[in-house]
């Protein structure tokens, strides 16, 4: 499985917004809630990993344009 493969996301995403996740953590014993809390503690951290890696890579790519316009002028 490729990592940068969208449909895991886009599953994962589902699974949340349907309520299924709601549901199963609901329904779920002692052992299963934690290991639920778990991954939802790891998303977030991977979540914000990959937020600060987007803004790096933005402002790289916007400060390279930048750089860019400014050897166009002269």
């Amino acid at each position: 499985m490729p990592l940068l493969d969208i449909t895991v996301l886009e599953k994962l995403e589902k699974f949340i917004t349907s309520g299924d996740l709601a549901f199963e953590f609901e329904h779920a014993d002692e052992d299963k809630r934690f290991e639920i809390l778990d991954f939802l503690e790891k998303l977030m951290d991977v979540a914000e990993l990959a937020d600060e890696q987007a803004t790096k890579l933005i402002f790289k790519e916007g400060y390279l344009e930048m750089l860019a316009g400014d050897s166009d002028q002269k």
